[in-house]
């Protein structure tokens, strides 16, 4: 199904967060700074809360763990947001286990990423979708990320996944345009930017909205890109966007995750973050200072935008 403005129907909102997952100074979880990340978030305008992806560094924090984020952020947003856990992993079995647990745990979705290191063709690929999603009642949002990976989810796979009932959308950071639209024309799944600099090309083209990282700490600019060029305001969503790239650049393209500088610059504000997990490692003070410098001059005389 789509919208009238061609755009598919957002499953799980169209402005959603790669939230971190906040740690206490000795490296425990920390589920009272989640609450107050996640409130803050979706107080400035995210209408989904994606738990335990990337940028939650889903692959250093323990099952019970995952399980414990969502339901600690579910008690504390309510209704007001979706949150769609990350369950993937490497091991089908082990992804089928976490996405029955979010289920439990309060999660209205599931991001599955095409599991890495083996590198399965694309056949084995389908069928570990199919297993998950047959698995449990929510569904599932595809996470399309070879840079990490290994492994291209290829479009005409994703066109054949699309007529499972449970399979509703992408979550792309694939970086070919050409496969993504071929996807768009061809099916009704919801897409979703998951490259920040991506976020208005892809609405553009009939995407849904975006999972960002960037926003944890400007949750609103991004929302405010999608506002304009549904007003019609196409020049200023190009303005926005463009304004963005002073902050999307140093956290995402300066040579560190994104987990890293985003941790980083949220500690810098007084925000819910500490620090990373091994074996990712803290950025250096040059770096966080650099961070809330563009912070700064971005957010400058605009409030809708600041932490």
């Amino acid at each position: 199904m789509t919208t009238d403005d061609d755009h598919p129907s957002p499953p799980f909102g169209r402005a959603l967060c790669a939230m971190v997952t906040p740690f206490t100074g000795s490296g425990a979880l920390d589920l009272d700074g989640a609450q107050r990340l996640a409130e803050r978030l979706v107080a400035a305008g995210c209408d989904g809360l994606v738990l335990s992806g990337t940028t939650g560094e889903s692959p250093t924090t323990t099952d019970a763990e995952k399980s414990a984020l969502v339901a600690a952020v579910r008690e504390a947003v309510g209704g007001r947001a979706a949150l769609v856990a990350g369950v993937g992993t490497a091991d089908t079995r082990h992804t089928v286990e976490l996405a029955r647990a979010a289920e439990r745990a309060g999660a209205d979705g599931l991001l599955v990423v095409a599991p890495y290191y083996s590198r399965p063709p694309q056949d084995a690929l389908e069928a570990h979708f199919r297993e998950v999603a047959d698995a449990c009642g929510l569904p599932l949002a595809l996470y399309d990320i070879p840079g990490r990976t290994g492994t291209r989810i290829e479009p005409d796979t994703l066109v054949r996944l699309a007529g499972h009932p449970r399979i509703v959308a992408v979550k792309d950071c694939s970086y070919d345009l050409l496969g993504t639209q071929k996807v768009l024309a061809r099916t009704g799944l919801a897409y979703y930017a998951g490259c920040d600099e991506q976020i208005l090309a892809l609405y553009a083209l009939g995407a849904t909205g975006y999972v960002s990282t960037v926003a944890n700490v400007v949750p609103g600019l991004f929302r405010a890109v999608l506002d304009a060029f549904d007003a019609g305001g196409t020049r200023e969503a190009a303005c926005l966007q463009r304004r963005a790239l002073a902050l999307i650049e140093p956290v995402m393209a300066a040579g560190l995750p994104g987990t890293v500088t985003t941790k980083a610059l949220l500690g810098a504000l007084g925000l819910p973050s500490g620090p990373v997990r091994a074996p990712l490692r803290p950025a250096d003070r040059e770096t966080t200072e650099g961070l809330l410098k563009a912070y700064r001059e971005l957010t400058a005389g605009a409030a809708q935008f600041q932490a």
